[in-house]
């Protein structure tokens, strides 16, 4: 009988495997022509069915007040609405494995926003952490990284925009986190909070995906992109909710290495599932985030302080 925190590692590692393949089913979403808004749209909808119906099997409703849909609103926009635009605008230009390996940056861009909402002290070993994640990204648009593909012509020519607007996304990401960590989640558990921003959200994208053209139709024929869709939004919806169990189960520290194997895992699954193969340039950008990644880990009493705020265990 394997033990305790065996069992634990595997679920980690199926987590970042599932988490991890999300990035080429982003890639695969947008080669037939699907824009940004409209993928936007179902994977809040499937979230919405999905965790609404966890929400109802575990008997707790879903308190609506000015708090709650202030925090709706902040998850949904920085959360989901903006980086998911975001995402699926680079991935029609940028490799899937590239995505990956810039995702890695999302708590090495925590640290600063923390030290400005005074939630963290400054720490030599942690800003060289974010120098190192800095400096993988520089290594990526570098004239050099372009070669880091088999067939150059994959990346564009304005490679520097595309790897910058990826980059927001891990901005948007690492502000979220520490909004939550700050100001709490008005007395609502993670999933609750999720389930709420991905209601609120597909209200707000329905239109402006129809008005932007950027709409896709339920109808048939259902073609790869459809299923990729579909399969994202499902991944996503259920490895969230197996997060915020295991944070409680083992821990937040424990759980924040996560990180590590969505990265990791984004990179292989783009190899098998894309074929994407990459240059020196990108393995020495990977190397240099996996460096920075490590040097920002949150110390256990910062994590904690996420925990709670994620979980609306205090009111802050």
């Amino acid at each position: 009988m394997i033990s305790e925190r065996v069992r634990l590692s595997l679920i980690l590692i199926v987590m970042g495997a599932g988490w991890g393949v999300t990035q080429p089913l982003s890639k695969i979403a947008v080669s037939e022509g699907y824009r940004h808004l409209g993928i936007v749209f179902w994977q809040l909808l499937i979230a919405s069915v999905l965790l609404g119906a966890i929400c109802a099997v575990r008997r707790k409703p879903l308190l609506v007040g000015r708090a709650q849909i202030r925090i709706f609103l902040i998850i949904a926009f920085l959360g989901t609405i903006l980086p998911g635009v975001a995402t699926y605008e680079v991935a029609r230009h940028l490799p899937s494995g590239w995505m990956s390996v810039i995702l890695s940056t999302v708590p090495m861009f925590s640290f600063p926003i923390a030290l400005l909402l005074g939630m963290d002290s400054f720490s030599w070993l942690r800003f060289g952490g974010l120098v190192a994640g800095l400096a993988g990204v520089l290594v990526l648009i570098w004239p050099t990284g372009n070669a880091a593909v088999i067939d150059a012509s994959a990346v564009p020519i304005g490679v520097a925009f595309w790897v910058g607007l990826s980059v927001f996304s891990s901005v948007m990401y690492a502000m979220e986190g520490n909004i939550v960590a700050r100001w709490g989640t008005a007395g609502l558990d993670a999933v609750q909070v999720l389930f709420g921003a991905s209601v609120i959200g597909m209200i707000v994208v329905f239109p402006l995906a129809v008005i932007s053209g950027s709409w896709i139709s339920p109808l048939p024929p259902f073609g790869v992109p459809d299923l990729s869709i579909v399969l994202s939004s499902i991944i996503h919806a259920f490895v969230y909710a197996g997060y915020v169990w295991l944070v409680g189960r083992a821990g937040s520290v424990f759980a924040a290495q996560v990180s590590y194997l969505v990265t990791g895992f984004g990179v292989v699954w783009a190899m098998l599932i894309l074929n994407e193969s990459y240059g020196s340039s990108f393995w020495y950008a990977f190397g240099l985030m996996l460096v920075g990644l490590f040097l920002v880990q949150p110390r256990a009493t910062q994590s904690a302080l996420v925990l709670d705020g994620v979980t609306g265990q205090t009111d802050k």
